[in-house]
């Protein structure tokens, strides 16, 4: 983005006529491929960052407002890095989507490595706080000032899968940062919300195994519905599309008959 095109782009009140410019974590497959395409199809500029160039550069096919950045979240000096090349890139940040995550170790709790459990807490909960402190930093200063966050947590943030404690812990966890963010960043029109996702059909459910059957709390097996990734992205824009005077602090978007809610 030219100075130029900044210059065009700013003013105060509305966000009528600046082009809006979006960060993606993990967008290289699953949701963070869906979000980023649903965000390019509505003409957002989005920078598409993960580990692998690769899978990014498979996300940014055909789409000129795609810029891809690797970046590893859990490492400090990678994050801060790719955000400099964000702003060097876009100019701002109007929506952080935190989506990079991993399952990480199943099993009873006495039966999990302890580094596999710090792993897990590495990506999903402090890599979310490392790119939300940059994004923080940039949204404070850019003008116009302010932006959004969107932290991916899972229904396993109000209910938990059997063998599951360090995925579960590090989601309720997530819990925490997005309320925390969103009291924080009031002075600077910085929201946060948060989505939580029940078995969209990704590369990390068919590795669960839903469709042939899932470990369930009375340690039956059972088969569980899924959901086109796709309404997921569909879900994201339109929290991330609402006015800076309105905000969704929690969505929870399941697959239709899912066993979460009451007895299964």
């Amino acid at each position: 983005m030219t100075g130029e095109q900044e210059q065009e782009q700013g003013g105060a009140g509305e966000d009528a006529g600046r082009g809006k410019v979006a960060v993606v974590t993990g967008a290289g497959s699953g949701i963070g491929r869906a979000v980023s395409r649903a965000l390019l199809a509505a003409g957002w500029e989005v920078v598409l960052a993960g580990r692998r160039r690769e899978a990014l550069e498979e996300t940014a096919a055909g789409a000129p407002r795609a810029h891809v950045v690797p970046m590893d979240v859990a490492d400090a000096r990678s994050v801060a890095a790719a955000f400099r090349d964000v702003e060097r890139l876009a100019g701002r940040v109007d929506l952080l989507f935190n989506n990079a995550g991993t399952f990480g170790p199943r099993g009873e709790v006495d039966e999990i490595d302890p580094a596999d459990w710090e792993a897990t807490l590495q990506v999903n909960l402090t890599g979310a706080f490392l790119c939300s402190a940059e994004a923080f930093r940039l949204m404070k200063r850019q003008s116009p000032r302010g932006g959004r966050i969107i932290n991916n947590g899972s229904i396993s943030a109000h209910s938990p899968r059997p063998l599951s404690a360090a995925y579960t812990a590090s989601k309720h966890a997530v819990t925490g940062l997005t309320k925390s963010l969103d009291l924080d960043g009031r002075p600077y029109g910085i929201t946060c919300g948060q989505i939580d996702i029940g078995n969209a059909a990704t590369e990390l459910l068919a590795g669960l195994g839903t469709d042939a059957g899932a470990l369930q709390a009375d340690g039956t097996m059972r088969s569980e519905p899924s959901f086109p990734v796709e309404e997921v992205g569909r879900a994201v824009l339109m929290m991330a599309e609402l006015p800076a005077s309105a905000t969704v602090n929690s969505l929870v978007l399941t697959a239709a008959g899912m066993p979460f809610a009451g007895r299964g």
